[in-house]
C-alpha cells in the first residue's frame, strides 16, 4: 500500500452514493483485491475482507453499487476500531484510483456470502465507477467541526487529517488531546439507549480517524505507534478514552 499516495486523498475523497451500474473490469477488481493483504491493521486481530457483487448486499439503506467490500472479524477487544482503521485505507486507495466508495452501516451480505468460522460480519463498503466525480475540489466542501471543538489545540497538521475523516451520519464522535509527542484519542460517551444504536459505528469511526492520524504522521516523518496509556490520559467529561498514539 502506497501510504504517501493515499494520504493525499484524505483532502479530496468524498462519499459517493450514485454509481454506474456496470461492473468494473476484472483486472480492476483483481487489483483492488491485491491491496487487501497489504493493509496495516490497528491491532493483531483475525479479519477477512472480500470483494463481492453489489446485488449480494441487503438492507434498507444499501446503496445500489456494482461492488462491495465486506469486512468480517473475530470479536476481540478493539475489533471495531480495527475495522475502521483497515477499511479506511481501502476507501482512500479506491479514491486514488478514480473510483467512488461509501461506508454503508445498515446493510449486510446475503446468505450466499458466508462468514468464516469464528468471525462475524462488521461492515460493508460500496464501490464502483461513480456517476459523477469521486473527489472534492476544495477543503471548503467538507462539512466538519472546527479544530477547537474536537481537540485541545487550534492548529495541528496531523489532527487536521483526523478532522476531515468521514463518520456515520457525519457525527464526528472523537476528541483528541495533544501531549507533546502523543495524541490521546477519545470517543463520545453514550447512554444505554443511544449506545445500542451508535456505539458500533462510533468505534468504527474512531478507527477511521486513527487511520488518518497514522497516514499524516508518516507523511510528516513521524513513527506513529498505537498503545494504551490510561495513566497519562486525562479524563474528559462526556468522552471515553480509547487509545494513545505515540511518536507523533
Amino acid at each position: 500500500m502506497d501510504t504517501g499516495k493515499i494520504y493525499q486523498y484524505i483532502f479530496r475523497r468524498k462519499s459517493v452514493r450514485s454509481y454506474d451500474s456496470s461492473p468494473l473490469d476484472a483486472a480492476v477488481t483483481d487489483e483492488i483485491a491485491s491491496l487487501i493483504p497489504k493493509l496495516k491493521p490497528l491491532y493483531d486481530i483475525r479479519t477477512d475482507i472480500s470483494v463481492v457483487p453489489g446485488d449480494t448486499i441487503r438492507g434498507m439503506f444499501a446503496i445500489k453499487a456494482p461492488h462491495y467490500l465486506v469486512f468480517s472479524s473475530e470479536n476481540a477487544e478493539g475489533y471495531l476500531e480495527n475495522a475502521g482503521f483497515m477499511l479506511q485505507q481501502m476507501d482512500l486507495a479506491l479514491s486514488s484510483m478514480g473510483l467512488g466508495s461509501c461506508w454503508v452501516g445498515f446493510a449486510r451480505p446475503s446468505r450466499e456470502i458466508p462468514v468464516k468460522e469464528g468471525m462475524e460480519f462488521v461492515i460493508a463498503m460500496a464501490f464502483g465507477k461513480p456517476a459523477g466525480s469521486p473527489h472534492r475540489e476544495s477543503l471548503s466542501e467538507f462539512s466538519r467541526k472546527p479544530m477547537d471543538r474536537i481537540s485541545d489545540v487550534k492548529e495541528d497538521p496531523i489532527l487536521e487529517a483526523a478532522r476531515l475523516a468521514p463518520s456515520s451520519t457525519n457525527s464526528q464522535p472523537w476528541y483528541f488531546i495533544r501531549a507533546r509527542d502523543r495524541i490521546h484519542v477519545y470517543c463520545r460517551s453514550l447512554n444505554r439507549l443511544t449506545g445500542k444504536f451508535y456505539e458500533k459505528f462510533n468505534r468504527i469511526d474512531i478507527g477511521i480517524a486513527c487511520c488518518h492520524i497514522w497516514l499524516a504522521g508518516l507523511h510528516h516523518g513521524k513513527n506513529p505507534v498505537f498503545m494504551k496509556d490510561r495513566k497519562s490520559a486525562q479524563a474528559i467529561p462526556g468522552y471515553d478514552y480509547i487509545l494513545t498514539v505515540s511518536g507523533i
